[in-house]
């Protein structure tokens, strides 16, 4: 079904198209990922259990050329720890001025497992050389990463690798995500805090995205921890799974294979333990060194956007304040008015 003010107001809140059938223009056909049916995880239950699952995955790969795309994060830190000798592909911003402290630990994770570190150098003529790449494959308007992920693929394609890794389920599998697990929301309460942006601020036409949050309503509270399972996980890996596919490149999480066979501890993760089992493993790997602190992928959206006056195109408001908007925001009503001006002329 063709249904555009759809399919923008749900790239808007979500961040992808949340319903299957839904494309923008004809001839399009969007493809979300598909998380791993929970059959086919490993339960874990202590430090020690994850480290021996993920050594496990690792033998399958023993006979290929292996690549990781490594942060400054505990997670890509970690599967550092299985692929001593491997290539590691780590971003680098604006010459290595952005976010310069998580740069140094990925370069000091290197050097420990003695890693090939290559840098993938990241400007925003990178991001507008892979962006219209990544909106054709995905049939939509795309996430502020694919483009860098991309380059990162493809200069690992061109070094030979032929299975790339990455840590980016941990959060969810594990507990990571504290903001969002910070309380006990009331329904009104996540769904404003959830929302990336709200398409009433910015659509014309917006479509109300409040039937996918009436899901799991649980009176005037949510089952959020379900909603992140069922939604988010599918709109974070899907950047990863898309971006990789365009550069037709092997990708493989072994968070992903893994799910934890006790309840999550939330008082643990709400008093300082966000990912409590995952910072007792990081502490096993690199015992010399404080467990770092959860950082996002790096991308300076901020510094992109600083001057952007906002969009034009008939579908957005005129006229919008935006400095009301995060620089992540400003990346959407920007990149939704791109993926609009080539293929709604």
């Amino acid at each position: 079904m063709i249904d555009k003010n759809f399919c923008m107001s749900s790239y808007m809140a979500f961040r992808y198209i949340e319903k299957e059938n839904m494309d923008f223009y004809p001839g399009m056909k969007h493809k979300n990922f598909t998380p791993v049916p929970n059959n086919e995880k490993a339960l874990v239950r202590s430090a020690d259990e994850i480290d021996k699952a993920i050594a496990v995955q690792f033998k399958q790969f023993e006979n290929k050329k292996k690549g990781i795309m490594l942060s400054g994060g505990m997670d890509s830190a970690i599967v550092a720890s299985y692929m001593s000798g491997c290539d590691a592909y780590t971003f680098r911003f604006l010459g290595g001025d952005f976010q310069s402290e998580e740069l140094k630990r990925a370069e000091y994770y290197a050097n420990y497992y003695k890693l090939n570190l290559h840098y993938v150098d990241i400007s925003w003529d990178t991001v507008t050389e892979h962006l219209n790449a990544v909106m054709e494959a995905k049939c939509a308007p795309v996430h502020s990463i694919e483009p860098q992920i991309l380059q990162a693929a493809l200069q690992a394609k061109a070094d030979g690798i032929e299975m790339m890794f990455v840590g980016e389920s941990s959060d969810l599998v594990f507990g990571g995500m504290d903001g969002l697990l910070a309380k006990d929301w009331t329904f009104d309460e996540f769904v404003d805090r959830y929302t990336f942006t709200n398409p009433e601020d910015v659509l014309n036409e917006p479509v109300d995205m409040s039937y996918l949050y009436e899901r799991y309503r649980k009176g005037n509270n949510i089952d959020f921890l379900s909603f992140m399972d069922d939604v988010f996980s599918i709109e974070s890996s899907s950047s990863y799974y898309n971006a990789f596919g365009v550069a037709n490149m092997p990708y493989y999480d072994p968070y992903a294979r893994l799910k934890m066979a006790d309840k999550l501890d939330l008082n643990r993760v709400r008093n300082g333990e966000p990912k409590y089992l995952i910072r007792e493993l990081m502490a096993k790997k690199y015992p010399e060194i404080p467990v770092p602190n959860k950082v996002p992928m790096p991308r300076p959206v901020d510094k992109y956007f600083e001057s952007w006056e906002g969009p034009t195109r008939k579908e957005f408001k005129q006229g919008l304040d935006m400095s009301k908007f995060t620089g992540n925001q400003k990346w959407q009503i920007w990149c939704l008015e791109k993926f609009l001006n080539i293929y709604d002329k």
